[in-house]
């Protein structure tokens, strides 16, 4: 019968891997695991490498065929995008899987521990985990003199419908570290509906804008900043356009904590 992977691992590291979201297969890639994906979601677009292996379909359905093909000894999943049919699935056809939990920020150098324990390279996982867990102590002690709540700062994710980052998200985990406000985080969803209205109550000092796949943010975004040229983000100047290091709860999401302490260092008003 198949189980999901625990914290010990199989008796034998995986050699066919189908990894199931993007950021497990970033994780994989910074495990040493690259050469032993067989199969990513039509998503999984980094590393580079990431983009010829074979695909298998989205994140909320991937194929039970095109899976199933490939002859995994293991499948990597995700509880954050990947449907818990799918899982039960695998198993009734004897499939072993690993379902990574970490969904937060502060719990990903534990995820990166468990999976790695689960391929056999504990020892490399250990020694990504605790790079991360220095450099997120770091990041997190330099926010003296931004006080909780002093900067207010609103993460777009999508100008128009406006979607914004929210609760739960690494991106509301990240504004928290530094120090500031995110003015979504009681929102009612991860990545709520913002109205333009409520935007203009609460009066972002900063605003940040997410990379879209494959889509000029600056020019998408334009019309929904003219729209807010009262709020003082916009007044002042502070919009910044960050890359997708926060959008995949995976290695790069310290770069992406960095580009964003950055963005506000040289932007929010002192």
């Amino acid at each position: 019968m198949s189980y999901t992977v625990s914290a010990a691992g199989p008796a034998l590291p995986p050699a066919r891997i189908v990894s199931l979201s993007p950021s497990t297969t970033e994780i994989l890639f910074a495990l040493g695991a690259g050469e032993r994906i067989i199969g990513v979601t039509n998503y999984c677009d980094y590393p580079e490498e990431a983009k010829r292996k074979s695909k298998i379909g989205g994140m909320s359905n991937p194929s039970l065929e095109a899976v199933v093909s490939l002859k995994p000894d293991l499948v990597v999943m995700t509880t954050d995008g990947n449907p818990k049919e799918f899982e039960e699935l695998l198993h009734t056809l004897h499939i072993r899987t690993f379902v990574f939990t970490a969904r937060r920020i502060a719990d990903l150098p534990q995820g990166i521990r468990e999976l790695g324990a689960a391929l056999l390279v504990r020892e490399r996982a250990e020694a990504l985990a605790k790079e991360m867990e220095h450099a997120l102590a770091r990041l997190g002690s330099g926010v003296k003199g931004h006080g909780p709540g002093k900067e207010k700062i609103l993460y777009i994710i999508w100008p128009e419908p406006l979607i914004v980052a929210g609760p739960g998200t690494a991106m509301d985990d990240a504004i928290t570290l530094l120090g500031r406000k995110n003015i979504a985080s009681s929102a009612s969803s991860a990545y709520p509906k913002y109205s333009l209205e409520e935007v203009l109550r609460q009066a972002p000092d900063v605003i940040l804008i997410g990379k879209g796949s494959g889509m000029d943010m600056v020019e998408v975004s334009r019309g929904i900043l003219k729209r807010m040229t009262s709020v003082p983000a916009v007044r002042n100047n502070n919009v910044c356009y960050l890359s997708d290091g926060l959008y995949r709860l995976g290695p790069r999401v310290v770069r992406g904590i960095e580009e964003l302490a950055e963005c506000l260092d040289r932007r929010s008003p002192r």
